[in-house]
C-alpha cells in the first residue's frame, strides 16, 4: 500500500475517532465530570482534531518528505490527546506526565514543516 495512502487514511480514521470522542464527551460526559475534567478532555479532542486535519493534508498532497511530520502528529496525539483523555476519566495525576511528551511530539512534527518550506523556498 502506498505511503499516501496510509496516511490519509490515517488521517481519516483518527478524524472520525476524535468527532466520536467529542460527541461522547458532549452528550455522554457533560453530568458525569466536572467542568475542570470537561474540558481538559475538550482539549484533548481539540488537538486531535486539528492534527487529523494536518495529517490527512498531508496524505492527500503526497508530500513525502513531510511524512515524518505526520509521524510525530500522530505520536503526539497518542501520547498527548489520549493521556488527556485517561486523566479527565481517571483523574490518576501521573498520566498528565504524560501530556507534554505529545505536545513535544506535536512542535517537532511542525517544526520539520517550517524546516522542509524553508528548504523549498532556498531550492526554487
Amino acid at each position: 500500500m502506498k505511503k499516501e495512502k496510509i496516511w490519509v487514511m490515517t488521517g481519516g480514521i483518527v478524524g472520525f475517532v476524535g468527532v466520536a470522542l467529542g460527541a461522547f464527551g458532549a452528550h455522554g460526559l457533560k453530568d458525569i465530570l466536572s467542568q475542570e475534567m470537561l474540558e481538559i478532555y475538550k482539549t484533548g479532542v481539540f488537538y486531535q482534531l486539528i492534527h487529523a486535519v494536518a495529517i490527512l493534508t498531508i496524505g492527500l498532497f503526497s508530500k513525502e518528505k513531510l511524512f515524518i511530520s505526520a509521524s510525530f502528529f500522530l505520536i503526539g496525539i497518542i501520547l498527548f490527546s489520549c493521556s488527556l483523555f485517561a486523566y479527565s476519566l481517571t483523574q490518576i495525576k501521573v498520566l498528565t506526565f504524560i501530556t507534554p511528551l505529545g505536545g513535544i511530539s506535536f512542535l517537532i512534527g511542525w517544526l520539520l514543516i517550517i524546516l522542509n518550506g524553508i528548504k523549498m523556498k532556498m531550492d526554487s
